[in-house]
């Protein structure tokens, strides 16, 4: 199965969006081992599906959209894909602390797992680990830092 990815500029920096077949694999500020998407490539499922992500993104960071409708192919294991899913049911502008995540799962000792599974998130944004903040309202460790993760809380919070 092939993978292919895009650098993009945003409001938040350089992101990498890569895909497959299946769906969206991808979205973070390091650049991964796909190759770059080509011109000729743009036609294949996973150019179109970058670039609807790509489109999504802008939309998004413009104020336009508040629900992604994206095809996405989430890996990692059972648990880490619960979380996710789970991440996937917060709303736009909205909170959660990690406790709330791992009761909605149904696991509520696992608040530490649940941070363990937020920190591996490979489609940052999209998968909004983002809105998983401390307890206590605090600011918690972010892939693309704290002053990111801040600016899409304020940017939401509009």
């Amino acid at each position: 199965m092939s993978e292919f990815q895009l650098k993009k500029k945003s409001l938040v920096g350089d992101l990498y969006i890569s895909a497959d077949e299946k769906g969206i694999t991808s979205i973070s500020w390091t650049k991964g081992n796909s190759p770059y998407l080509k011109t000729k490539d743009e036609q294949t499922i996973q150019g179109k599906l970058i670039k609807q992500a790509s489109s999504q993104l802008d939309d998004y960071f413009s104020g336009k959209r508040k629900v992604f409708d994206l095809k996405l192919n989430l890996k990692g294991t059972d648990f880490q894909k619960k979380v996710w899913n789970q991440l996937l049911k917060i709303p736009y502008g909205k909170t959660v602390c990690y406790l709330d995540v791992a009761t909605k799962i149904k696991n509520p000792k696992a608040v530490r797992a649940v941070g363990g599974a937020n920190n591996k998130n490979p489609i940052s944004i999209i998968v909004p680990c983002h809105r998983v903040i401390g307890k206590n309202s605090s600011l918690t460790g972010y892939g693309g830092g704290l002053a990111i993760k801040k600016k899409l809380l304020d940017l939401e919070s509009h």
